[in-house]
């Protein structure tokens, strides 16, 4: 594998609570050759959700995953099911695709959090959920006042969402338990927090019992045409398969498939877990609110009081993955944390994580045919908001392989490469001070 970051980053970056919540699943090494109809590298939510719908559509099913179950992003993130997947602008969406392929991307998201939902309900998969929507606190003055303006956005069904949002000014939060330095906040009724572990391996029992076959430790180390399709290779052993569908998103790698280089940027996303908050603790603070929300900062904060008291906090991680590296990130998501909660800055953290999120060169996922690779697909990109579209992405990617293409425009172009090769992540750093000097 040839991979931009340091090993750590693709390694176990620190403890997660996530893990400490389901019993391990455990799926066998791949041993020796075989067939399938499709081979689908990655086991996250993209590539078990594209097993699954593959699986369900008659397909023979071989998936991949390079580590053990839940290594990836699909267990480490924060559980917000919630609108999300790129980070263009509506402007750029706009100009690129028009105001029907703006339109279409909304609904998109929408879809994308009503797969997740209609998965967990018909197979029964227990996820803690919680939270009405998503809720947006406004870390400014002018960010108050965009909220106010996009609300009535939001509302409208031909350019928002076609829900109706929730405003709350600043002396009303501590009323709805959102107690803080805010100077308002904006729910969307979209989407809901879950426990992603427990979601990865209801998805991944779910893909089972329809037929996938499902394999961990066993690293896809080449991707190489063959007269029936395409061979892909492991450590262990090999699958032939007809179609391949790649679906390793910010752990991808340059030469699973060589096409994927340059055209996907990793980016690290840390989180900090603390005990189980007493009811006083969370009256003291203000913040009793079982939502998931996230501050209007370009660099967001993102966090959520979680069903047994614990508050999860997140933010966007280090720019290498080196012990000096992750001990100024820990440093600072713990000062931000105790800045925008002083009420627990003392509060003990039980758990502190990283994991890899993915972005694309025009900040939109991509989902379909690889270009001039006949048989090779991908799925990847969300930006950080992979739960709902990553999910949504793995069932529309394999309704393309199945011959039923419907995935919209906004997801289908192919993306193009960043500028600096293997050393693109250089475009972080500025872009990181840009967004650090616009959110004072």
């Amino acid at each position: 594998m040839i991979r931009i970051y340091e090993p750590a980053a693709y390694g176990p970056q620190g403890r997660c609570w996530w893990a400490d919540t389901v019993a391990g699943d455990h799926w066998p090494s791949i041993d020796g050759d075989m067939t399938a109809d499709v081979a689908v590298i990655g086991g996250g939510y993209t590539g078990l959700s594209a097993a699954l719908h593959l699986a369900e559509g008659g397909a023979s099913v071989a998936l991949l995953e390079a580590e053990h179950p839940g290594w990836g992003a699909s267990g480490r993130n924060g559980g917000f099911c919630c609108l999300g997947g790129a980070k263009a602008s509506d402007t750029a969406l706009r100009k690129r695709f028009g105001a029907d392929g703006l339109a279409r991307w909304k609904t998109t998201k929408i879809d994308a959090i009503r797969t997740v939902e209609a998965l967990i309900d018909r197979f029964g998969i227990q996820v803690d959920r919680h939270s009405v929507g998503e809720t947006l606190l406004a870390h400014a003055p002018r960010a108050w006042r965009q909220m106010q303006a996009d609300a009535r956005q939001i509302a409208d069904k031909t350019q928002g969402y076609g829900v109706s949002p929730q405003l709350i000014g600043r002396d009303a939060l501590r009323d709805h338990g959102l107690g803080g330095d805010w100077y308002g906040a904006l729910t969307i009724p979209l989407g809901f927090a879950l426990n992603p572990r427990k979601y990865h391996a209801g998805l991944a029992q779910a893909a089972l019992r329809a037929g996938a076959r499902l394999f961990a430790g066993s690293p896809a180390t080449a991707v190489l045409p063959e007269r029936a399709g395409w061979r892909v290779v492991t450590p262990t052993g090999g699958v032939l398969a007809g179609r391949v569908v790649v679906a390793t998103n910010g752990y991808s790698s340059e030469d699973i498939p060589d096409w994927l280089r340059g055209r996907y940027l990793p980016a690290q996303s840390s989180v900090i877990v603390t005990r189980p908050l007493s009811e006083g603790e969370q009256a003291a603070q203000g913040w009793t609110s079982a939502q998931m929300a996230y501050d209007s900062r370009r660099l967001l904060h993102y966090f959520r009081l979680m069903p047994d008291g614990r508050f999860l906090f997140g933010m966007r991680g280090g720019l290498r993955a080196t012990p000096r590296a992750q001990a100024a990130i820990s440093h600072k998501i713990r000062a931000d944390f105790a800045r925008l909660f002083p009420a627990w800055a003392d509060v003990e953290i039980t758990h502190e994580w990283s994991g890899l999120v993915c972005l694309m060169p025009e900040l939109r996922p991509f989902v379909g045919p690889v270009p001039d690779h006949p048989g090779l697909f991908a799925a990847l990109g969300y930006h950080g908001n992979g739960v709902a579209m990553g999910s949504h992405a793995g069932k529309l990617v394999a309704a393309t392989v199945l011959g039923r293409n419907d995935v919209p425009a906004v997801m289908a172009a192919p993306p193009g490469r960043f500028p600096l090769g293997r050393f693109r992540r250089a475009l972080l750093r500025p872009a990181y001070w840009l967004a650090e000097a616009f959110d004072l």
